[in-house]
Parts: C-alpha cells; sequence; structure tokens
C-alpha cells in the first residue's frame, strides 16, 4: 500500500509543470539550507557563551588575586622568614611575630615587607585564572558522576589546586629566594636577575626553577580541596540574607574560616616548600630533598611543631585573603556577567 503511495506522489511530481518542479526543488532547499543556517548559528552562539563563561571566570579570578596579594604580601614575607629559620640555634631567628616584623622594618625599611612580590603578581592573574576557571571546569564535568554535590566541590578543588600548583612553582621558587635574602631591599637582585641565576646555575628541572613540586602541588592541593569545599557547601546551608551589608558580612565570615581551616590543614607542606625551595643550611649541599623526606627531617630533628611553623602569619594573611580573595571573585564575575 505504502509502496503504490509513493509511485503515485512520484507520478504526481514527474507530472507537474517544469516552473512547478523548479519551484518546489527550490522551496526544499530553502528549507534545508534555513536549517543548517539555524544549526550554525546555534553552534556559533553556543561557542561564543563558553568563551564569554571562561573570559568572566580568567578576569575575575585574576582580579581576585591581584587585590589579595597586595593587601597580604607583608605576611607572605614573614611567614617565610619564620619556616626557614633552624630553631633557636639560627643566629637570624625571630623571637616572635612582632619582633621579626621589627626587625625586618629596622634591617631592610619598609619595602624589605614586599620582597618577592613581582613573582607572584606576575604570577597571579594566570595562578588565580587557573585556580577559579579550572574549579569550575572541574564541577561541571563532576557533574556526570555519581559523587555527591557537596564531594564534587571538594573534588574540583583538588582538581583546581594541583593544575595551579603546576602554573606557579617555578615563580615560587624565585619569591622564596628573594624572601629568605636578608640584604637591604636596594642590594638584593632583581626578580629577573634572580630567575636567570637559578636557572644558570640549577636550570629549570626540579633542582632549579621547578624545585620543590612535590610539596607545591600537596599545598596547593590540599588548601583548595578544603577552601572549596567548605566554602561553597557551608554558603549553601546558610540562608542568604536580603540586606547587602548582612549578606557580605556572611560570605566574608565563611571566606574567612575556610580561609583560616585550610591553612591549618596544609602547612605541613607549605613548611617542606619552604624549606626545599629556601637556601639549604650548608652551601652546596642539599639537605632537603622531596616532600614527604623533608616533613620527616623537620620532625626528627626540630619536633612536629616545627611543621607548623608560620601558621600565624600564615592565618592572618590567607583568613582574610582567603575571604578577600572569593569575595572579590563573585562580585567581579556577577559584574561582568551583568554588563558584559
Amino acid at each position: 500500500m505504502s509502496s503504490s503511495r509513493q509511485d503515485a506522489a512520484c507520478q504526481t511530481s514527474l507530472g507537474l509543470p517544469p516552473h512547478l518542479r523548479k519551484a518546489r526543488n527550490y522551496s526544499k532547499q530553502t528549507v534545508l539550507k534555513s536549517q543548517s543556517e539555524a544549526q550554525n548559528q546555534k553552534m556559533t552562539s553556543k561557542k561564543q557563551s563558553l568563551l564569554r563563561e571562561a573570559s568572566h571566570q580568567i578576569i575575575a579570578g585574576g582580579s581576585a588575586g591581584l587585590v589579595e596579594i597586595c593587601l597580604m604580601h607583608p605576611l607572605d614575607v614573614v611567614k617565610t622568614r619564620f619556616q626557614i629559620q633552624r630553631g633557636k640555634s639560627d643566629p637570624n631567628s625571630y623571637k616572635g611575630l612582632g619582633d621579626s616584623f621589627r626587625t625586618i622594618f629596622r634591617a631592610e625599611g619598609v619595602y624589605g615587607f614586599y620582597k618577592g612580590i613581582l613573582p607572584p603578581i606576575l604570577a597571579e592573574t594566570p595562578k588565580r585564572a587557573v585556580k577559579f576557571f579550572t574549579f569550575e571546569q572541574y564541577k561541571k564535568l563532576l557533574g556526570f558522576t555519581p559523587l555527591s554535590p557537596a564531594m564534587a566541590l571538594s573534588v574540583a578543588g583538588l582538581g583546581s589546586g594541583l593544575t595551579e600548583a603546576l602554573v606557579v612553582n617555578p615563580f615560587e621558587v624565585v619569591k622564596v629566594s628573594l624572601q629568605a635574602n636578608r640584604d637591604s631591599f636596594k642590594v638584593q637582585p632583581s626578580t629577573f636577575a634572580q630567575a636567570r641565576t637559578i636557572m644558570n646555575t640549577d636550570g629549570f628541572g626540579l633542582r632549579g626553577l621547578n624545585k620543590g613540586l612535590t610539596s607545591t602541588l600537596g599545598r596547593h592541593g590540599v588548601f583548595n580541596m578544603i577552601y572549596f569545599g567548605f566554602y561553597f557547601n557551608v554558603k549553601d546551608a546558610i540562608p542568604a540574607s536580603q540586606d547587602p551589608r548582612l549578606e557580605f558580612m556572611r560570605k566574608f565570615a565563611i571566606g574567612l574560616v575556610s580561609g583560616t581551616v585550610s591553612s591549618c590543614v596544609n602547612i605541613p607542606f607549605d613548611v617542606a616548600k619552604s624549606r626545599i625551595q629556601g637556601p639549604q643550611p650548608v652551601p652546596g649541599e642539599i639537605k632537603y630533598r622531596s616532600c614527604f623526606q623533608t616533613m620527616a627531617l623537620v620532625y626528627r630533628e626540630e619536633g612536629y611543631l616545627a611543621l607548623y611553623k608560620g601558621l600565624i602569619p600564615k592565618i592572618m594573611r590567607l583568613g582574610p585573603g582567603g575571604a578577600v580573595m572569593l569575595l572579590v571573585y563573585e562580585y567581579v564575575s556577577g559584574w561582568l556577567q551583568k554588563n558584559w
């Protein structure tokens, strides 16, 4: 029956006058062309949407990092100095947090608190862009897995931290070597001169600009896993406020606790990183080689509290600094979505 209908339709089509057959074929081609153009426009629109979203995340992440580093770098200098000093027998040992601020100010001036700031500034835009962009992408990918939403946020944070560490480690090596230098700011080498010295002496590998990579992976992976997981899970659990000022304080408080908890958990990796990347106790002899070997050595020689050296300045920096970074990211991202 269907065969006879097709034959009839074919005969009807063949029986049409030439100008009608031509019009009919033209109509079919127009429909197909319109469908193809609509599909292409849809794909182009989707690509533009993805690029716009990625641009928002990169710009917002870079802005967040730049603001945080400019505000909090002096505490990073103090933290690094505490982490590389080797107990009370070290003649350059600081007696406490107040003593460290006084000593640095008297011996090195105000600029002493900003030693090594250029490497993190140069790295901050790509570093924080990678941090937030990869977190968002990992979060999307993990949405297709059987992981719970709460667990997916932490795993996405872990992935973003590991990716971020690969980008930032060479800059960290230069930064720590500059921060460990106690000479006056005027006589210390520039950032680029220090980077050249490291590359000429030790190269780009695991003894040069990528020294301490495993510790950096541990530091950033653990920090971001807790930082993002805690912040977004707690923020979702606590109802938002209609008052803009209270909402700002709600987000700031959650970010503050998130940065503080993350700092307390990951600081042994940070101490190991500073020991590996900083000056060795005996010039020419490598004492601190790998992440866990360094942790074990510090624990054996100086006790477990040595693995938490620099915790107070680290919390002072990454507690409020972590809150500032998340707030700047969210507000800049929101502004970009409305205006661009």
